[in-house]
């Protein structure tokens, strides 16, 4: 059984996800719609679709993709649910809190799955940071992800353009929300916060400290977190990892005692397993790993750090 897939939204993310959805081995690309109705139709002539309507895309397909700027999520979500669809909702889940809230119980009183795009989860790289030793001794974070300017998604700030990426992966790290959020960050180029550094306390009393940048010199990705046991250093560009722990493999002349491990791991397309995952949810259903919930927790995580900046 294949599951018929419409895209609403063809811009430069939502090409992505129509040209995988084209490929998934247990999806079929029935529709792609696009407020640009000559976006929409290079983009379905690419993946080999039709353009449609948004009605019309809505009503072939089985579940939806929605990949629009995120001022549209809650209305076009909302058409999706109330069709009786199953929804993939691109990051952030939402605009507010309060259309996340409605999105949510919308899917909870149709039996619907509510999946929300955070793709970080599903990469090679995260699946490495949690299998590795001490992580759950973590007390804090520190990560970055900064990149050159482009000229795409300035409708948002770099908080719900990038550092939602880093703030979905450190509270599913930590297991908690924060109680504090402080923030500083500027507009350098666009009508909105282009860097951003947020500092977070969670109850338990440890840390994070989160940056994010859309107008660096150079991209960079990484993560060190800080625990009980030592310390784990995260290069995502690099794909590496390094561990400094108490019979770490590789000894340390100036700890005895301890050592460090390194691992490495072989990137995958992150896409096409976020994308089965939706599948699996919606034919065999599985739980979204990235679910309505987690949504809303990145989410209020980021607008509480875009309140900080001010």
């Amino acid at each position: 059984m294949s599951l018929r897939l419409a895209i609403l939204g063809a811009g430069h993310f939502g090409r992505f996800h129509a040209l995988k959805a084209a490929k998934g081995p247990r999806a079929r690309l029935v529709a792609v719609h696009d407020a640009d109705a000559a976006r929409a139709a290079s983009v379905a002539a690419e993946a080999g679709a039709p353009a449609m309507g948004l009605a019309e895309a809505i009503a072939a397909a089985d579940a939806v993709i929605v990949a629009a700027p995120t001022r549209f999520h809650h209305a076009l979500g909302m058409q999706v649910l109330q069709a009786g669809r199953h929804l993939f909702m691109e990051k952030p889940i939402a605009a507010t809190l309060a259309e996340a809230d409605a999105l949510a119980a919308e899917a909870a009183s149709r039996g619907r799955v509510l999946q929300v795009g955070h793709i970080e989860r599903f990469s090679a790289a995260f699946r490495a940071v949690v299998a590795a030793p001490g992580r759950d001794q973590a007390l804090s974070w520190d990560a970055v992800r900064a990149a050159p300017f482009r000229p795409r998604s300035l409708d948002v700030s770099v908080v719900l353009d990038l550092m939602i990426h880093d703030i979905d992966l450190v509270l599913t790290l930590a297991g908690e929300e924060p109680e504090e959020v402080t923030a500083v960050g500027a507009r350098v180029i666009s009508d909105h916060p282009d860097f951003a550094v947020a500092r977070f306390r969670f109850p338990s009393g440890r840390a994070a400290v989160i940056t994010a940048s859309r107008v660096s010199l150079a991209l960079e990705r990484r993560l060190r977190v800080l625990g009980r046991e030592g310390e784990m250093a995260v290069d995502f560009l690099g794909r590496s990892l390094a561990v400094l722990r108490k019979g770490g493999a590789e000894p340390v002349a100036t700890m005895p005692g301890f050592g460090v491990d390194r691992a490495a791991w072989t990137d995958h397309d992150s896409l096409e397993a976020e994308q089965a995952g939706f599948a699996a949810a919606c034919l065999d259903g599985v739980p979204p790993e990235v679910d309505a919930a987690a949504g809303r927790r990145a989410l209020k995580a980021a607008l509480a750090v875009e309140a900080a900046i001010g």
